[in-house]
């Protein structure tokens, strides 16, 4: 299944997600190209949204390789056979995530602008991103939401290789996946436009959300 954007997108897995609406879950994306799937899940389910933050720890001198990721409430998650293979030294790992914590810090400043996080303790989550590759950022999400004392997890992407999937489900309670592939090719294939979303846009989703006085309340979630 192609895409035509990430909309379309969001519409796709919000079919497929109707039947939570009675639960009342709260939707939260993945910056940045999620927020803009997860806002057509939230409009569909009547559900508040939020952005979970989660950025990846690159490799020294590789940053385009990912050895693990971070999340607020500095959650930290590495990938053991990338350490093992890059033979990189406790120090250096330390200071890999270090930055990537300072920039996770930076960027919360810019996207929250002082609004606290949605509440998720005793409650159903819905995490949300526009693809899957690695895995590093969705894993260290759904740590953040455990520790967050969410009750019940669903992550609904589009497309992701099924064994990444089939490792993710052992931290979540139900997976939405129209497109589980044996062979991944890059996320941004499996759409006509995969045009970039600034962070703009993603403020822009959001403060359009936060109209409602209970979007960041947390009282949309005890109906």
């Amino acid at each position: 299944m192609e895409f035509e954007n990430r909309r379309e997108a969001g519409r796709e897995l919000a079919r497929r997600l109707a039947p939570l609406a009675d639960r009342h879950p709260i939707v939260l994306g993945l910056p940045r190209g999620g927020v803009v799937v997860a806002r057509e899940i939230a409009d569909a389910l009547g559900a508040p949204l939020d952005v979970l933050l989660v950025r990846k720890v690159g490799a020294p001198g590789r940053q385009e390789l990912a050895i693990g990721a971070v999340g607020e409430g500095g959650v930290v998650v590495t990938n053991a056979d990338i350490l093992r293979r890059l033979r990189l030294s406790p120090r250096k790992v330390d200071e890999a995530v270090s930055r990537a914590l300072t920039e996770l810090d930076l960027r919360a400043a810019v996207l929250r602008r002082g609004r606290a996080p949605l509440p998720v303790s005793g409650k159903t989550v819905v995490l949300v991103d526009d693809g899957i590759a690695t895995g590093a950022s969705v894993r260290a999400a759904l740590r953040v939401l455990r520790a967050r004392g969410a009750s019940r997890i669903v992550l609904a992407v589009p497309v992701a290789p099924a064994d990444v999937l089939e490792e993710l489900s052992h931290d979540t309670d139900h997976t939405i996946c129209p497109n589980p592939r044996v062979w991944m090719r890059a996320v941004g294939n499996w759409y006509r436009d995969f045009s970039e979303v600034s962070e703009r846009d993603v403020l822009a989703l959001l403060d359009e959300r936060a109209d409602a006085p209970e979007q960041f309340s947390g009282r949309s979630g005890d109906r």
